[in-house]
C-alpha cells in the first residue's frame, strides 16, 4: 500500500488536514496553533507544509498526515489511510489484488480470535475469586446477566491471553489486528472486568475493560482500538441483546456507559443501548432507525452532555429519527446508580421524556440570566444555534417564538440575529479522540533527547559535544542513529541526509522542532542548552547504573560476599561524584 499512501499524501496539503481540527495561523514558513492533545493556552503545535510534517511540543508527538489522523481520530493506520483516501478521492482498490477475498478471510480470523478471547476471559473470571467478588458482589451482577453479556476477567499479570491464542495458531500480527495486544505485543487488557463488544448478530468484535482496583494512573475504562471489525462510530453496544425489546416497545433508550446497559437489562428494562460515550454519529442513529423512529437519550446535563445532545440534533434530522431526552432525578449521576436506588424510578424517568430542543433550551435558560442584556445575548446565541439546525420551518418558527418569550425579545430581533450569525459563522473544528495519559507520558519522557538532537542537526559547532556522548545513551533506534550521525559529521543539516533515510520522518520532525523553538536563539544560548541536555542524559544513565549497582549490592549483602560488597560500594561512590546534583 506504499503507492496508495504516497498518492494520498501528494493530493492532500497537511495544513488543510490538520486545519480541520486545529485553528492554524501562519508563523514564517510554518503554521502554529493550540495543541489538540492538551489544554495548553500558548500555541506550541507546529505544521510545516514544506516538510509535510507536524510536531506538538506539549506532548512531544509528531509525524505526517497519517499519524495525525491516527491520533486525533483514534484510528489505526489502515483506518487513517481509508479516511484520507476518501478525502483525496483515491480509490484504494486500484492498489490491491483480491481485496474482497483477503478482507473477508482476515475478518473471519479476527472474529475467531475475539470469540476465543471472550471465552478465555469468561473462564478466567470463574477461576479468580477477586473477579467473582467484584462482578457478582460489588457490581451486583446476576449469573443470568453475566452470561447474557458474556462478562469476564483479564488476568492481572503476564501475557496469558497472548500465550493462549498463540497456542491456538494465531500470529502476533493477527492478535494486534484484532485489537487484543498493546504496542509491545503483550496483553492489552490486564486486571479488568471484561465486557465484550458485540455486533448486531451477537458476534464479539472487541472489548471494554473496566479496571477493578484503585489506580489513579490507569484509565477506568480501556477499549479495543479501531480494527477491521470494530469502529466506535458505527458500533452500538447491547444492540444484539436489545433489538427485540426495541421493536416491541417501538422506542430505544441510549445511555452513555456500557454498564448502564447491563444494569438496565438486569432490571428488566431491556430496550437500552449505549454509544461510545456521548459521541452519537449518523451511523449510530441510522442503525437504531432501522428498528424504531423514536430514540430517547439519557445523557448527562453537564456541559459536555448538552454539547453532545446539541450535536445530535442535525444528525437525527438526517437519520429521520425523533429525539427526546430522559432527565435523571437529583441524587443519581447515571442510570446505573438510579437503578440501584429504584427500578421504578428509572422506568418513570424513561416515561417522562422531553423533546430534545425543549430540553436544551431549558439547560441554557438555567445558565443565563435573561433579565440582563448580557444574559439575553448569551442565551439567544446558544438557542438560535440549536434552532438553526432544524429543517422544518414550522418547527423552527415554534421554537423562535419560545426563545422570544423566554428572553423577552421580539421575533424580528431574533430573525435579524439569526441572519447575522449565519453570515459570521465561525469555523467549527472536528473533535479529537481522547488521549491515553500513559501514551502521552511515554512521548514526553524523552522530549529532551529530541531537543538536543534537533539542536545538533542545525548547529555544527555542537558536534564535538556529541563526540563526547555515547550514542547508546539515547532512547530508541532512531535517536541513536541521529546521535551517531552527528558524531561523524561537521555540517548543518537542512534536509534528510542519505545516511538517515530510514528515519526520514523523525529527522524532519527534529528539523521542524529546531526551526520552531531554537531559530531565534544565539549561538551561545544554543551551546549552553545542548550542553545542559547532554549532561542530563548522561546523569540519567548514571543514575540508572547506580540503581542497578544498588540492587546488586543488596544481593551481595544477603549472600555475605564482603569482597563484592566493597567493590560495589566503591563503584556507587564513584558514580555519586560524577552525577551532577
Amino acid at each position: 500500500m506504499q503507492d496508495a499512501k504516497e498518492e494520498v499524501r501528494a493530493r492532500l496539503a497537511i495544513e488543510d488536514v490538520v486545519g480541520e481540527y486545529v485553528e492554524l495561523k501562519r508563523a514564517g514558513r510554518n503554521f502554529k496553533g493550540l495543541s489538540p492533545f492538551s489544554g495548553e493556552k500558548t500555541p506550541s503545535f507546529f505544521v510545516s507544509p514544506e516538510k509535510n510534517i507536524w510536531h506538538d511540543f506539549s506532548s512531544n508527538k509528531g509525524g505526517d498526515i497519517f499519524s495525525f489522523v491516527m491520533d486525533v481520530e483514534g484510528m489505526d493506520f489502515r483506518g487513517a489511510l481509508e479516511h484520507l483516501a476518501r478525502k483525496a478521492n483515491v480509490d484504494l482498490s486500484l492498489y490491491q489484488n483480491d481485496k474482497a477475498r483477503d478482507i473477508a478471510a482476515k475478518k473471519k480470523r479476527l472474529r475467531e480470535a475475539n470469540e476465543l478471547a471472550a471465552r478465555y476471559f469468561q473462564h478466567s473470571m470463574l477461576r479468580n475469586q477477586h473477579a467473582i467478588d467484584y462482578v457478582f458482589k460489588k457490581r451486583a451482577v446476576s449469573r443470568e446477566t453475566a452470561e447474557a453479556f458474556r462478562l469476564g476477567y483479564a488476568p492481572e499479570s503476564g501475557n496469558a491471553l497472548v500465550q493462549f491464542l498463540t497456542k491456538k495458531g494465531f500470529s502476533k500480527k493477527e492478535l494486534q489486528e484484532a485489537g487484543l495486544t498493546n504496542r509491545f505485543g503483550g496483553d492489552l487488557f490486564k486486571g479488568r472486568m471484561m465486557v465484550p463488544l458485540m455486533d448486531g448478530s451477537g458476534d464479539v468484535i472487541g472489548f471494554t475493560g473496566r479496571i477493578m482496583r484503585d489506580d489513579p494512573n490507569a484509565p477506568k475504562y480501556l477499549n479495543t482500538p479501531q480494527t477491521l471489525l470494530y469502529d466506535k462510530s458505527w458500533h452500538v453496544f447491547g444492540l444484539s441483546q436489545a433489538k427485540e425489546a426495541i421493536r416491541t416497545h417501538d422506542y430505544c433508550v441510549v445511555v452513555e456507559g456500557n454498564l448502564d446497559v447491563v444494569s438496565s437489562w438486569q432490571a428488566g428494562v431491556k430496550h437500552v443501548v449505549a454509544s461510545a460515550g456521548t459521541a452519537m454519529t449518523l451511523h449510530h442513529l441510522k442503525t437504531l432507525g432501522r428498528l424504531t423512529g423514536n430514540v430517547r437519550l439519557a445523557f448527562d446535563g453537564d456541559k459536555a452532555g448538552v454539547a453532545a445532545t446539541e450535536r445530535s440534533i442535525p444528525i437525527a434530522e438526517e437519520a429521520g429519527v425523533s429525539l427526546t431526552i430522559i432527565g435523571l432525578p437529583e441524587g443519581a449521576k447515571d442510570p446505573d446508580e438510579l437503578i440501584q436506588q429504584s427500578v421504578a424510578a428509572w422506568q418513570a424517568a424513561i416515561d417522562n421524556t422531553m423533546p430534545v430542543v425543549d430540553w436544551i433550551l431549558a439547560q441554557y435558560q438555567a445558565r443565563h440570566d435573561v433579565t440582563t442584556a448580557a444574559g439575553k445575548r448569551a442565551f439567544t446565541t446558544a438557542a438560535l444555534t440549536v434552532t438553526n439546525a432544524l429543517k422544518d420551518p414550522v418547527e423552527q418558527e415554534h421554537y423562535l417564538q419560545k426563545i422570544a418569550e423566554i428572553s423577552h425579545t421580539t421575533l424580528g430581533a431574533l430573525r435579524s440575529k439569526m441572519a447575522s450569525d449565519k453570515q459570521h459563522e465561525e469555523k467549527t473544528y472536528k473533535k479529537v479522540a481522547p488521549q491515553q495519559q500513559s501514551d502521552v507520558a511515554a512521548q514526553q519522557q524523552y522530549a529532551h533527547h529530541d531537543s538536543v538532537l534537533a539542536l545538533g542537526l542545525t548547529e555544527p559547532a555542537l558536534h564535538d559535544l556529541f563526540r563526547e556522548t555515547d550514542a547508546a545513551l539515547f532512547e530508541g533506534e532512531g535517536r541513536q542513529a541521529v546521535a551517531a550521525y552527528l558524531q561523524a559529521q561537521h555540517s548543518r543539516v537542512q534536509d534528510v541526509p542519505d545516511e538517515l533515510q530510514n528515519y526520514a520522518e523523525y529527522v524532519k520532525i527534529l528539523l521542524l522542532k529546531a526551526d520552531a523553538r531554537y531559530a531565534g536563539w544565539t549561538d551561545t544560548d544554543r551551546f549552553h542548552e545542548a550542553a545542559r541536555l547532554l549532561r542530563r542524559i548522561k546523569d540519567e544513565h548514571k543514575k540508572q547504573q547506580k540503581k542497578q549497582l544498588t540492587d546488586q549490592l543488596r544481593e551481595a549483602e544477603t549472600d555475605g560476599d564482603d569482597e563484592k560488597v566493597r567493590a560495589l560500594m566503591q563503584a556507587i561512590q564513584t558514580l555519586n561524584k560524577e552525577i551532577h546534583s
